[in-house]
């Protein structure tokens, strides 16, 4: 089956997400990689489940490795939860579906109410 709920990101859109007030998960991964292609499903499903609440991406450590480099990505798969542009949490290795949704749940009541201190238009 064809991914279609998780982007890929470059470095450039990776950096327009974090300009944006919604958490961002970012899934640094390598196509290689037994544990990322296990921790697949359990990313697009927290990708589908989030959507319009969080952003969820994937980061290629090949294809995009000066990202990987800038956030110390030393091992695969490595999730950063980004938050008002700054990495919020890290979890390196292999981890659970309710582990990441709760990094992601910890961050959205943030957003929420960034969002409910810009005036009325």
């Amino acid at each position: 089956m064809a991914n279609t709920t998780i982007k890929e990101v470059t470095a450039a859109e990776l950096h327009d997400l974090l300009n944006k007030e919604t958490p961002v998960l970012a899934d640094f991964s390598a196509s290689w990689c037994g544990p990322c292609k296990a921790m697949l499903p359990i990313v697009e499903r927290l990708a589908t489940r989030y959507a319009g609440r969080a952003e969820v991406v994937k980061v290629d450590i090949d294809r995009a490795s000066e990202l990987a480099l800038a956030h110390g990505v030393r091992s695969v798969p490595t999730f950063l939860l980004f938050a008002n542009g700054q990495v919020a949490e890290r979890i390196v290795g292999s981890t659970n579906e309710s582990a990441l949704a709760a990094l992601i749940e910890s961050q959205i009541p943030l957003a929420r109410r960034d969002t409910a201190k810009l005036p009325a238009a």
